[in-house]
């Protein structure tokens, strides 16, 4: 079956499986490459994938779209570097809420309606929940992870606005693969300086490849697909229980297992996300990046 011909719904399921699954490969890499490494092969592959998927047009990018593509893909690659150090520390589950944080934020930024301060309580009790001060997370929570995860949420809502520029002045894919260009120069001299050869081993690179189609080109095509087709808004609700497939990755694949309270932040984080979707106009920012 053609991504194309996929329905709307089960693409955007399939994209946040494929999403989480190359971050459990990329966790799986850790303990061969770091978290460095694998954040290189992610950006580095990935630009490659969608290079030959895609054959975006780079050299007709003048100077002015450049001038908004390099801070994107500048914001890309730390968000990456930011959010695989924090997976080194917390569960899958856990990284992916705190991390969802910033597009959230984005959006609640944006808005500025009554009704967003019950959507920010709900969401900061979230955080609350998972922070390392609980007593019953203490044990169990690294603090530098927690506050990791929530600078990659950080670099994800400047992503988000970043994005917007260049998606506005560069159409297509063009714009994502030439962001993703700047994200590996950034990525892959640091994972070559921490991984050295073991990049080039063949487990290594194999894995890697897993990681650059399932974080990168396989969610990118269905997204695309399925934007097409769905309301921003539905796409948004849709989007906001990622951090439940996360915590199942992680729990299936990684066998992370989270406790009942963890459960219950992450629940309070995709309730308020998609509460400020169902209850925001339309020209507000959706929490997509």
């Amino acid at each position: 079956m053609r991504l194309n011909s996929l329905p709307p719904l089960p693409a955007v399921a399939l994209a946040m499986l494929s999403i989480q699954g190359g971050a459990v490969f990329a966790k799986m890499l850790f303990p061969q490459v770091g978290p460095t490494g694998a954040t290189a092969l992610r950006a580095g592959l990935g630009f490659l994938l969608l290079l030959a998927l895609f054959r975006p047009n780079l050299r007709a990018l003048g100077r002015a779209d450049w001038l908004a593509i390099v801070p994107y893909g500048v914001v890309l690659g730390l968000m990456n570097l930011v959010f695989y150090q924090a997976l080194a520390r917390l569960p899958l589950g856990l990284a992916v809420t705190l991390e969802f944080v910033g597009p959230l934020g984005v959006a609640l930024l944006l808005s500025r309606r009554a009704i967003d301060f019950v959507w920010v309580a709900l969401a900061a009790l979230g955080i609350a929940l998972i922070a390392p001060h609980s007593t019953v997370t203490a044990s169990t929570v690294d603090p530098l992870g927690v506050a990791l995860a929530l600078l990659a949420g950080v670099f994800w809502g400047a992503y988000i606005l970043l994005g917007s520029v260049v998606g506005r002045r560069v159409p297509g894919v063009t714009g994502v693969t030439a962001g993703l260009l700047i994200a590996s120069v950034i990525s892959v001299p640091l994972g070559v300086a921490h991984a050295g050869a073991a990049l080039l081993s063949l487990p290594v690179l194999a894995a890697g490849l897993g990681v650059a189609v399932l974080s990168a080109a396989l969610p990118f095509s269905l997204e695309m697909s399925a934007l097409r087709r769905l309301p921003a808004r539905t796409f948004g609700i849709m989007m906001s229980v990622e951090p439940a497939f996360g915590a199942l990755s992680g729990l299936i694949f990684l066998h992370e297992h989270l406790t009942l309270t963890q459960w219950l932040a992450m629940l309070c984080v995709i309730v308020a996300s998609a509460g400020v979707q169902l209850t925001q106009n339309r020209t507000d920012v959706p929490v997509t990046a």
